[in-house]
């Protein structure tokens, strides 16, 4: 049994950065106990965001290997984007996989939703897994065309293995999804 813990009291907030992307907030927190203490957070835009497992046949997921700018690498891993103002998550998640990988889902499945590094950030990301796919491709904001890599779902201990399909997020959704289908290999 838990008992629920009170949360501490936010006694000041102040901006302390800001990009087009994030916000960075102090907070000043007071605990149940009387301990004081200082924390940065930061905001993003709020809507959250998606990743999908696109599966082109019943045994073939379907990556891309993208350039990530926080790393200064290629990586490979889901297709993956910000939920747009007035858009669904479901919504979202078909969009991005028509901008990033040319095709539609006629079955978009909730897999889960995860936090991303909780401590620091208020953010989450829906994982959907895309069935029943078909051809569509829309113009995204990627700013090179990003590799398209078919990879067969009974091989995941092999793409667990790849130096580049590092991104805890993906790996999450690999295992997630190979839970939800019952891929036992």
């Amino acid at each position: 049994m838990t008992t629920k813990k009170v949360l501490p009291k936010i006694t000041a907030r102040k901006q302390v950065a800001k990009s087009h992307l994030f916000t960075i907030e102090q907070v000043d927190l007071t605990f149940s106990n009387g301990e004081k203490r200082e924390y940065e957070r930061m905001y993003g835009k709020g809507r959250g965001a998606v990743m999908i497992v696109p599966m082109l046949d019943k045994h073939t997921m379907l990556l891309v290997r993208e350039y990530c700018g926080g790393t200064h690498t290629y990586e490979l891993g889901f297709p993956k984007g910000l939920i747009d103002a007035g858009e669904t998550a479901a919504q979202a998640a078909n969009r991005e996989l028509k901008e990033e990988v040319g095709y539609g889902a006629e079955t978009l499945t909730s897999i889960h939703t995860v936090a991303m590094a909780p401590a620091f950030f208020d953010a989450k990301m829906t994982i959907f897994l895309a069935e029943n796919l078909y051809a569509e491709k829309l113009l995204g904001d990627e700013p090179e065309a990003l590799e398209l890599v078919p990879w067969p779902l009974a091989n995941h201990h092999e793409l667990l293995q790849q130096q580049d399909f590092n991104e805890s997020r993906s790996i999450a959704a690999l295992l997630l999804v190979k839970d939800h289908l019952g891929a036992i290999v």
